[in-house]
């Protein structure tokens, strides 16, 4: 039996740990930077150069912000190439839509705490504009959110780049979507505890 693949987009560190239901896949990270080693040393808007079909799953997880929107079709296109038939992509990025409800609603300005993360305090422009301790100690401008999302926008952006059915949903200030390039097979339904239709 072939292994799956898994291609982490943008996930910076193989240590890092992917979601429980790619256990059984073989982890493939690919990154801008080289010093994270990754498997395949690439832009992500360069997906589509290369080889197609080659994954059976995409895992995006609050990379995609980091494109500017006329990129980010770009982007999704490279995932569509290198999915195979019955291939997904999982992505999440932030909630603006959600970031913005709640900073109305607690009187919150751009530089007051949204909540703390493991990394520490995260202010709203943090979400916003990306975290501001990481592009500081970087020095990197690609660490920097050059496009938000809602949960109508990422759906339209998903549903131009093709992908036949979509499933997603929000909450804690984020948006998760799996899409898929074509109709679910029944065991990917059941991996990711799909509703069927």
């Amino acid at each position: 039996m072939t292994l799956k693949k898994v291609l982490n987009v943008g996930g910076n560190n193989k240590a890092i740990a992917l979601p429980p239901h790619y256990a059984n896949f073989e982890h493939l990270l690919l990154d801008i930077d080289p010093k994270s080693h990754p498997d395949i040393l690439c832009d992500a808007r360069k997906l589509i150069e290369l080889d197609v079909g080659k994954f059976d799953a995409v895992y995006c997880s609050h990379n995609l912000e980091h494109y500017y929107r006329h990129d980010v079709q770009k982007v999704l296109a490279g995932f569509q190439h290198v999915l195979k038939a019955d291939g997904f992509a999982q992505i999440h990025v932030p909630d603006i839509h959600e970031v913005m409800r709640l900073t109305l609603e607690k009187d919150l300005d751009i530089d007051d705490v949204l909540y703390q993360s493991p990394a520490g305090p995260i202010m709203v422009l943090d979400v916003l504009y990306g975290h501001t301790g990481q592009i500081e100690q970087s020095g990197d401008e690609f660490f920097a959110h050059k496009t938000g999302f809602t949960h109508k926008s990422l759906i339209t952006a998903l549903t131009r780049a093709k992908f036949t059915k979509i499933y997603s949903g929000t909450g804690n200030l984020e948006i998760k979507a799996f899409a898929f390039k074509n109709e679910p097979s029944a065991e990917n339904r059941a991996l990711l505890n799909l509703p069927e239709g």
